[in-house]
């Protein structure tokens, strides 16, 4: 059975939910939960809980992210280049979960030794990944809001780019409805020549001998192995043959095709190319290119006191001897999210880191009586907790 129809007789089933835990605010994984074949640090549960609700997942702890997905993170753990020093884009990155599942690959491999952008064009959407980047907390992460031609700026810059194009999202079709109204084959030749454009685009931007990861979420030839084709030919790219497959995972001409009945999670289709033409030097800036998000800032000077900003109690760079660490119960920990009024009468004065089960969750400044909680209003937990 080929994948559109494959896909198209599980409609009817329920799609699966995973998470993959963060390695660097290690978690015990998921009770019941399976392995995920292909990343070491995912996890298929046995049901949907609520993660709105769970104070870890504001931590940074685990990221929600399709099973399927997490294969363009093997793809890159297996094909990308040793060494420290790496600079890694990923182009189309919202919400998060690939850029999340490279940073934690690239710092497990290069230490602190990294750099990974991660772009997204739409500003709303930008701003969700803005988000979930600064829950994961790493500092190497920075994010970008320009369309892929901007990228050609920076020379031969990068030494990976992993390019999650936007695709006519057949694979997407149990999960989401509306992917299935919007289908037509219009779209597919739309979006066959749009993918083109974003690598021809970003192409400048990658070193000679660089890596590209190519990857969608739906099971159109066009739009998978014949423009990872295209590319090679007309770019100037080598294709790396698929290896092996994992179970349920098949092969085809350039790459790897995930299909929904056969694996787990929903559609994703990935392959990769070694770029054989010849790139400028590297010259730009990133500064050039007015990042949304780089680095973490530990706070800010108002008066005489120093104003812890609450991002930095997220990011893996923080010192935890730098404030008094207050443990916080469920119930306390999601008033903290909520913005809701509550009172730590045991704890000192003054600023303090708030956690969850030895996870940092932001700051507030005890007042005795009362706490000003420092976590952005944008962040806080929206549905009824009670």
């Amino acid at each position: 059975m080929d994948g559109h129809a494959l896909a198209l007789s599980c409609m009817g089933a329920p799609a699966s939910v995973s998470v993959r835990i963060n390695p660097f605010k290690a978690i015990d994984p998921p009770q019941g939960a399976s392995r995920v074949e292909w990343s070491p640090y995912g996890y298929v549960l046995e049901s949907r809980p609520q993660f709105t609700l769970d104070p870890l997942f504001h931590a940074g702890c685990y990221y929600v992210q399709d099973s399927s997905a997490m294969f363009v993170g093997e793809l890159f753990r297996r094909l990308a280049p040793s060494g420290k020093g790496l600079r890694v884009l990923d182009l189309c990155a919202a919400p998060g979960g690939k850029t999340t599942d490279l940073a934690a690959s690239l710092r497990l491999r290069c230490g602190d030794g990294f750099l990974l952008v991660a772009n997204e064009v739409m500003r709303q959407r930008a701003s969700v990944l803005c988000d979930n980047v600064t829950l994961w907390g790493d500092p190497n992460v920075v994010v970008t809001s320009v369309d892929p031609a901007a990228f050609a700026s920076l020379g031969s810059f990068f030494d990976v780019i992993v390019a999650d194009v936007p695709c006519s999202g057949e694979g997407m079709f149990r999960k989401d409805p509306r992917a299935v109204e919007e289908w037509s084959p219009d779209v597919v030749r739309l979006c066959a020549s749009r993918q083109k454009r974003i690598l021809a685009d970003v192409w400048p931007a990658l070193r000679q001998g660089g890596l590209l990861i190519y990857s969608t979420c739906t099971f159109e030839e066009a739009e998978n192995d014949c423009n990872l084709e295209w590319a090679a030919q007309e770019l100037g790219g080598r294709i790396i043959p698929p290896f092996e497959a994992p179970s349920g995972v098949r092969t085809t001409r350039c790459g790897h095709l995930l299909v929904p009945g056969e694996v787990p999670g929903e559609g994703q289709w990935a392959g990769a190319l070694v770029k054989e033409s010849e790139g400028g030097d590297s010259r730009g800036s990133l500064s050039a290119l007015r990042p949304l998000k780089e680095g973490v800032r530990k706070g800010v000077q108002k008066g005489k006191d120093f104003v812890p900003d609450c991002d930095y109690a997220l990011s893996l760079s923080f010192d935890r001897s730098a404030y008094p660490l207050v443990e916080l119960d469920r119930e306390t920990a999601l008033a903290f999210l909520h913005r809701d009024s509550f009172r730590l009468p045991d704890a000192p004065q003054g600023y303090l880191a708030v956690c969850y089960q030895g996870h940092p969750l932001g700051f507030v400044k005890n007042l005795g009586n009362r706490c000003n909680n420092l976590l952005p209003q944008a962040r806080r937990i929206r549905m009824n907790i009670y």
